[in-house]
């Protein structure tokens, strides 16, 4: 019996369905709305000879992958940054991509990203949330101080722009406009922090590291939101096949390509995760911040290499420890990172 390899370009509203055999011969080649019962009465006529199904990382993803994976078929999810079809292609479409993905998985080069628990994606996706909760509310709180600054010449620091009230706000600035403006802000920013702090509190309570990741917070400048970040942005660390691996998909590698000595190109930067690049990043400036060993190490590459590379080169070192610590479950040792 031959076996089938298919592909599915998705799509926000639809998606591509490409089936061909194991000769590479096209078989079936349809549009179909996005409905897992439609998508799934699409396939049903070749689901005895389906080998496998490749579908693409989209942002729409999980409500797929999950629907055929329950039906009982082989699911691949297509990693879209590492793939890249020959540039003398003159014409693509969505059949050209659907059947490409299934050449690929027929073939065995298909990329593929991992497919993250669906019992775990939720807890995961909302300390997502709360990143970008996190995100807006340095914005905002970066936008008023600008605003202050250009107005009264006052630079405030961390503390004071965190804290500020509707009275203060009001004794800083003149104009009434101004004043609105900025409690605009300040209502916002503390609605925000009333979120985030729901969401740190559920977490808390329904999350507990495993003895695998509980020794992250013995490494300087991870504390337990992080440590459980990079707990389940990682997942199984056994998925990584080594130290190297792990630094490339927390993006803490240069995507530089060389050739005798000279720069010929770069990598896809947006090829790996980019809350742990986040996390290792958050973890990298507290560490240089309160510890003196990495302030001395951070100092002496930032003299050489300026202070962006000094910065990611620390976060390197430290996602490189945790892989250790995760993998081997030992403690942090600081006289190994700056040895």
């Amino acid at each position: 019996m031959q076996n089938y390899y298919v592909g599915i370009d998705l799509h926000s509203t639809n998606c591509y369905i490409g089936i061909v055999d194991q000769d590479g011969k096209r078989i079936y080649g349809q549009r179909v709305l996005n409905d897992l019962s439609r998508i799934i009465a699409t396939l049903n006529p070749f689901k005895e000879k389906i080998k496998s199904i490749a579908v693409e990382s989209t942002f729409n993803w999980y409500w797929l992958v999950d629907g055929l994976m329950d039906e009982g078929y082989n699911l691949h999810l297509a990693n879209v940054c590492a793939m890249k079809q020959y540039e003398g292609i003159k014409h693509t479409d969505d059949q050209s991509d659907a059947f490409w993905l299934a050449d690929m998985l027929r073939l065995n080069i298909l990329p593929t990203g991992h497919i993250y628990p669906k019992q775990q994606r939720p807890i995961r996706d909302l300390l997502r949330r709360r990143l970008q909760l996190v995100h807006h509310r340095t914005a905002l709180l970066m936008s008023m101080t600008s605003m202050i600054q250009n107005c009264t010449s006052i630079n405030l620091n961390r503390y004071d722009k965190k804290n500020l009230t509707h009275h203060e706000i009001t004794g800083l600035l003149d104009h009434p406009y101004q004043v609105m403006s900025a409690n605009s802000i300040n209502n916002v920013v503390l609605e925000i922090d009333e979120n985030i702090n729901k969401i740190e509190k559920e977490i808390n309570t329904k999350v507990r590291l495993t003895q695998r990741y509980k020794k992250l917070n013995s490494v300087w400048g991870i504390g337990e939101i992080l440590a459980t970040t990079i707990m389940l942005e990682t997942g199984d660390i056994r998925r990584f096949k080594d130290v190297g691996n792990y630094a490339s998909y927390c993006r803490c590698v240069p995507t530089i390509k060389l050739s005798n000595g000279k720069i010929k190109g770069r990598g896809n930067k947006k090829c790996g995760n980019q809350y742990l690049a986040w996390a290792y990043l958050e973890a990298a400036y507290c560490m240089q911040r309160a510890y003196p060993k990495a302030k001395q190490w951070f100092l002496r590459k930032l003299n050489k290499k300026g202070r962006f590379v000094a910065i990611k080169a620390l976060a390197s070192k430290i996602a490189r420890a945790c892989y250790l610590i995760m993998k081997n479950n030992i403690e942090f040792d600081s006289s190994k990172l700056f040895a």
